[in-house]
């Protein structure tokens, strides 16, 4: 069971706002009197804080009973302020244009709320690594630690490309109808599953039949379970997300660019892109370790594509995660 923290007018970076914003989360375990025992964990694509739960309990890779974990979904996806839950005035295809500093600066408010005073590790999967760096960059005082899991300080070119296809496929049903759909456009979003499921994965995973790890006897009902899963979606809120994901970009003018926003980062770092994804790669984050003051490049290896640091898919994976994330608790 999720909470909701109430931001009441949010005012966006773009200058436009969300009136009556609300930020769900769900807080694990309790914080300490100093208020430094806290963990982040900002929600990632389509998933919510509850798909962090692999990684949270007793034996598990952050345990409640030492730390303060506080999992927080993203607006758009759902749960918190989103096209399908907003105020009426917002709703639908008229919802603004959100940036990952947008969903940063309610998160802040929301710690801060709780009485947090020193973030131990702000740690996510794709979008929640996205949000990781700019966490970094923009508190660089209150966040000791970050790892970013197969993710980036900023969506490159071909990213932005790759996103435009899944889009497309999803907008190219008719009852889409410019997001101004009354009834889901369910061919459009098994489109955009069937053609993201292409992405997620690598082609080692495909050539060596790997899916079947997973849990799908073939490909085609990988292909089936990707579409379905889509299907049951919001298609004004996927977009929404996308689009927080196209625009994700620390290295702001003001902060002297991508360079001179690294450079500002006073947290440890341990950066961990898949070995195989195919639209986070390794070589974009090699090039960011090399901006970032304080950073161990650690590639998490694994034939899973992209999907290989999603918390919980597989044990070998997991256990590549819990030791950068006991190296940067235990040294942070």
């Amino acid at each position: 069971m999720h909470q909701e923290f109430e931001l009441g007018r949010f005012e966006l970076v773009s200058g436009s706002d969300l009136p009556s914003a609300r930020l769900a989360y769900r807080s694990y375990g309790k914080l300490n009197e100093a208020g430094d025992n806290c963990i982040l964990l900002p929600s990632y694509y389509t998933g919510t804080h509850a798909s962090y739960e692999p990684w949270i309990g007793e034996g598990r890779l952050l345990d409640p009973s030492r730390w303060f974990v506080v999992a927080v979904n993203m607006f758009g996806n759902g749960l918190s302020t989103s096209p399908s839950y907003a105020d009426p005035t917002v709703r639908g295809a008229v919802f603004p244009g959100i940036d990952v500093a947008d969903n940063v600066i309610a998160q802040h408010r929301l710690l801060t709320g709780l009485g947090v005073r020193r973030i131990r590790m702000v740690a996510g999967w794709s979008m929640g690594a996205l949000q990781a760096y700019e966490w970094a960059v923009r508190y660089p005082a209150m966040v000791e630690s970050v790892l970013p899991i197969a993710g980036a300080a900023k969506c490159s070119p071909h990213n932005v490309v790759f996103l435009e296809g899944v889009k497309a496929a999803l907008e190219a049903d008719p009852v889409y109808d410019s997001g101004r759909y009354r009834r889901q456009p369910r061919q459009g979003l098994r489109a955009f599953g069937t053609v993201y499921a292409g992405w997620a994965y690598s082609q080692a995973f495909f050539r060596n039949s790997t899916y079947r790890d997973l849990g799908y006897e073939s490909l085609a009902a990988l292909l089936s379970g990707w579409a379905s899963d889509h299907e049951q979606m919001d298609a004004n809120n996927l977009l929404a997300v996308l689009g927080t994901w196209q625009r994700a970009d620390v290295g702001t003018a003001e902060r002297g660019g991508l360079e001179g926003a690294l450079r500002q980062v006073e947290a440890r770092c341990i950066v961990m892109p898949s070995t195989t994804d195919l639209y986070f790669p390794a070589a974009d984050s090699i090039a960011e370790v090399d901006l970032l003051p304080n950073a161990e490049l650690r590639p998490l290896e694994s034939e899973l594509g992209h999907v290989a640091g999603r918390p919980g898919i597989r044990a070998a994976e997991t256990v590549q995660i819990g030791e950068a994330m006991r190296l940067l608790l235990d040294r942070s």
